[in-house]
């Protein structure tokens, strides 16, 4: 084992942090135990019960009835913006919810330079243990830029090469946006194509399907196409924010459910994660637009957005859209450039504007892009995902949604605190171990000597999300401990200034 970051003591057998008399809950779904908790360094080294053992610690903290659980990893959290800027890189939105590690650049926004981006990362400090994933939209407009076209023999090339060098720079993986423009415009086969670059290295294949409701191949056919993509691509095939999205496919979680199962069944490696919110979160053109008035980038969409020839054709498809979203009145637009948008829906939009829905959304995105929640999913699909043993949690943690800041502690009480859905041994596996074992890594997500000191101690009574639709960054309460490779950034529930997170490459 390396020597801790803090020096080695005199007494080698010294711990530097003890947790004394916590329930703990190891990640794996066994039992709730009484035990202690023993860290030194970066690791834990002693689980068990200290006074029988002699074991001693430089700081020795009484956690009675609280409950000592390894550190959730959110598979899913954008984060991107965050991590690239020094100030804010700490992460304090995902530390207050008990995530030590997040992984992002999903959605095929991933970035190309993989190696680079963990560097800068790793030189601007971590609160929170940080991956990325190279995406396939960015790696397709690096080639072809915002065109719809078909990647010939050259263009493919050009992309393994591209997917290939991010692999090798420490990704974890190829995601992908088949929903957005530009992997909308990408086949099944070149998907394909790249997802045997990642191959090799043992990475996953993360996807934002093509579709989650009923725009283009339906929610059935793009999972039928993501299990086709892992299965002959030969990697693990990860479905992002699993959701029946909409009102034509509520109640079709069974069918997606029995389609996973059966391939499972056959051998494939599939999985997904969940967030556990009623409305998804996206842009107000990814909501309403079609792809097509997307290609050639902004420009492009602005002119179609103001031809009188192309009119009707546009406002049909987006009419078709509106509907399958649930109507005006479920879209409430989160943030803006025009703060006097924020907090109203677009049907309380179109009335102050005396105009109708969609040619006051046509409006706004003339002038920009705002971020919208979109309310069209409904709970009994949501509860039949989360019991599934391949489903885990994630946050996809986006501005001006409340998932970002509070996704865990939610999912915590509805599925497991406050509604007998799942065991809370159960819900703290799906939200640490076994998210672990989908994305290979190494030595977190479970209480055990020798792995990684990633350990949060919460009083359940206490976990809650706070953040709302109108107040979307308002931290979650109740984490009173949490510890990163064995530094509290949380200590009796107030952040510290501590960034001992570290970068992470995919076991290979």
């Amino acid at each position: 084992m390396a020597a801790s970051p803090r020096g080695m003591s005199a007494q080698p057998d010294t711990l530097d942090v003890l947790l004394l008399g916590g329930r703990v809950i190891d990640g794996t779904g066994t039992p709730t135990r009484v035990a202690d908790v023993g860290m030194r360094g970066d690791r834990i080294v002693f689980v068990g019960t200290a006074a029988s053992e002699g074991r001693v610690a430089r700081r020795t903290l009484d956690v009675s009835g609280l409950v000592v659980a390894p550190g959730f990893i959110d598979p899913h959290a954008h984060v991107l913006l965050d991590l690239g800027a020094t100030g804010t890189s700490r992460l304090d939105g995902y530390l207050a919810q008990g995530v030590t590690t997040v992984l992002t650049g999903n959605d095929g926004g991933g970035p190309i330079d993989a190696a680079g981006t963990l560097a800068r990362w790793q030189a601007n400090g971590l609160g929170a243990n940080a991956g990325v994933f190279v995406g396939h939209g960015t790696v397709r407009q690096r080639v072809l830029g915002m065109r719809d076209v078909r990647a010939d023999a050259a263009a493919l090339d050009s992309m393994r090469t591209l997917v290939r060098g991010a692999m090798q720079g420490g990704a974890f993986g190829l995601s992908s946006g088949l929903y957005y423009a530009p992997g909308s415009y990408g086949s099944t086969d070149e998907v394909i194509a790249l997802a045997r670059e990642v191959a090799p290295f043992g990475g996953v294949y993360d996807t934002h399907m093509r579709d989650e409701s009923s725009y283009t191949v339906g929610l059935l056919g793009a999972v039928r196409e993501a299990i086709r993509v892992g299965e002959e691509g030969g990697v693990p095939a990860h479905i992002a924010h699993v959701k029946a999205l909409g009102v034509d496919v509520w109640g079709r979680s069974d069918s997606v459910i029995a389609i996973v199962r059966a391939a499972r069944a056959r051998g494939v490696t599939v999985t997904a994660d969940q967030y556990p919110y009623l409305a998804s979160g996206t842009g107000l053109g990814a909501a309403l637009l079609p792809r097509w008035a997307e290609a050639g980038g902004r420009d492009s969409l602005v002119r179609r957005l103001t031809d009188p020839a192309v009119a009707p054709r546009l406002r049909a498809d987006m009419t078709e859209n509106l509907r399958r979203r649930g109507g005006p009145a479920a879209l409430l637009i989160t943030s803006a450039r025009d703060s006097a948008l924020e907090g109203r829906t677009l049907e309380e939009l179109a009335a102050r504007e005396n105009a109708d829905a969609i040619t006051t959304a046509m409006r706004i995105l003339e002038r920009e892009a705002p971020s919208v929640a979109s309310f069209n999913m409904q709970q009994s699909d949501l509860d039949a995902f989360a019991v599934e043993p391949w489903v885990v949690t994630g946050s996809d943690g986006s501005g001006g949604h409340p998932r970002k800041f509070g996704a865990f502690p939610k999912a915590m009480r509805e599925f497991a605190l406050d509604r007998p859905v799942l065991s809370i041994e159960a819900f703290i596996a799906r939200s640490s171990a076994n998210t672990a074992r989908i994305f290979g890594i190494a030595d977190r997500g479970v209480i055990a000597a020798g792995h990684f000191a990633d350990v949060i101690v919460f009083d359940p009574a206490a976990v809650r999300d706070r953040s709302t639709y109108t107040d979307p960054e308002r931290p979650a309460d109740g984490m009173r401990w949490v510890f990163v490779n064995g530094d509290a950034v949380i200590a009796e529930g107030a952040l510290t200034s501590a960034r001992p997170g570290r970068t992470l490459r995919p076991a290979r």
